[in-house]
């Protein structure tokens, strides 16, 4: 047999099982795709946030007080144990995986699919002669995971996504592997994303510690929208748009973008008064709701709202111009030692 195509079939049989036992407890791994992913050890942490009103308006005193008055789904803090080990990627999902997705599926997303389109950037778009009053142009079918308006690479994280999207491809992902692949509780989110911290973001309280750590609203951003230059950081990170994921410095475990670039899908329905019943142990959110969780802000937010443990929702059929996903691999035998 030619030995050339040994070699690469011993290199496909790598990709299809992932990273070796020593990766799988050890270092990140890299699985079937490119994806990297890291190992989270099970634990405890405290969820949520009782911030008083007075303390976020001296951190942030360019919003205005109410605001501040508006953040009970925050409380109370409550204890959380994340019974199981799980993998996580280290990046948010990129427009280069999700094209590999559809291109292996001929999966069609939602924003296409109902010929409803996404939402977009455009230069010229005035917010104030939409009913909405929306920062961005939408639903228009011009808009979707392809086109949001800026441009992009592959290596930039993938927007307008719908949470079935994100579903279909994590399905997609656990069928080519044989793995469990799903979007993260809230709980394993905020528990990933803090690393052990308990400052509103993995960088600290200082809002300004995001210019090294996060693609937030900035400088950079607020030349495209000059109404918000005020709630903008005073810095510039080098990007008006996405950024490569990966771009700004990880959080104590390895992962990056957790404050940032993309919101993220979560599993969770969401519940106002969800935190004051909320289990102890893995929690999984309401049982039912109208919305879903979204975590993290992005390029677009102002870093108020990137906080560790502020909770946004959306519709499930929500695909939007700062909406991405990342995903959790649940530990398998085959990542045991």
């Amino acid at each position: 047999m030619n030995i050339s195509a040994l070699i690469f079939s011993a290199a496909q049989l790598l990709a299809v099982l992932g990273a070796s036992a020593a990766d799988s407890r050890g270092g990140p791994s890299i699985n079937s795709i490119g994806m990297q992913l890291v190992h989270i050890p099970a634990g405890d942490f405290i969820m949520g946030s009782e911030e008083s009103a007075d303390s976020l308006a001296k951190a942030y005193p360019q919003l205005p007080r109410e605001r501040f008055d508006k953040l009970q789904d925050e409380a109370p803090l409550h204890r959380v144990r994340i019974s199981r080990d799980f993998w996580v990627g280290a990046h948010e999902v990129t427009r280069g995986e999700f094209r590999r997705f559809v291109q292996a599926t001929s999966y069609v997303p939602e924003s296409i699919q109902d010929g409803s389109g996404a939402y977009g950037y455009r230069k010229d778009y005035d917010p104030s002669t939409t009913a909405r009053g929306d920062a961005f142009e939408g639903r228009d079918p011009r808009y979707s995971w392809l086109n949001p308006g800026f441009a992009q690479t592959d290596s930039h994280p993938v927007v307008n996504i719908t949470y079935a999207d994100a579903l279909a491809f994590a399905a997609w992902l656990s069928r080519l592997e044989g793995q469990h692949y799903r979007l993260p509780t809230e709980a394993e989110w905020e528990y990933a994303a803090r690393a052990g911290t308990r400052t509103r973001y993995h960088s600290g309280d200082d809002p300004a510690s995001l210019l090294s750590a996060a693609n937030v609203f900035d400088a950079d951003s607020a030349i495209n929208w000059p109404r918000w230059r005020d709630m903008a950081l005073t810095g510039s990170d080098g990007y008006a748009f996405t950024a490569p994921v990966g771009s700004f410095a990880p959080n104590a475990w390895g992962l990056f973008d957790m404050h940032g670039n993309a919101w993220e899908w979560v599993s969770d329905w969401h519940g106002d008064d969800y935190y004051a019943q909320s289990p102890v142990l893995d929690p999984q959110g309401p049982a039912t709701g109208d919305v879903r969780v979204r975590r993290g802000g992005s390029w677009h937010t102002w870093p108020f709202y990137a906080r560790a443990s502020y909770r946004n929702y959306n519709a499930p059929s929500t695909r939007y111009t700062l909406l991405g996903f990342r995903l959790v691999r649940e530990v398998s035998d085959a990542d045991k030692p």
